[in-house]
């Protein structure tokens, strides 16, 4: 026989709140591996390397594009990651604080 699991609204806030640090995760590994490709640690023929900061652009970059329209850069320093991780962190407790109840 099939089990039926009961979903409940706790399932499903734990759901969304894992889908938004696993978002803030695949942020901040994009900004590291921006930063230390800047510094020259790239590997001269590194398919991986290429296609792992290929996906993290094409997941990350829609996102904070949002953000760099608004906030300049500051000299050399770009705040608009930290400021667009903020503001993933706060709408996180605010739905799943709705949703949980």
């Amino acid at each position: 026989m099939m089990a039926l699991l009961a979903i409940t609204r706790v399932d499903i806030a734990n759901y969304v709140n894992a889908l938004f640090e696993v978002y803030i995760l695949l942020i901040f590994v994009y900004i590291l591996f921006n930063i230390m490709f800047s510094l020259g640690l790239r590997l001269p023929y590194g398919r991986f390397t290429d296609a792992l900061l290929n996906f993290l652009r094409d997941v990350s970059e829609p996102y904070l594009r949002i953000f760099r329209r608004f906030i300049r850069p500051i000299g050399m320093f770009d705040l608009s990651p930290m400021i667009a991780i903020f503001v993933l962190i706060f709408a996180d407790r605010i739905i799943y604080n709705a949703i949980h109840g």
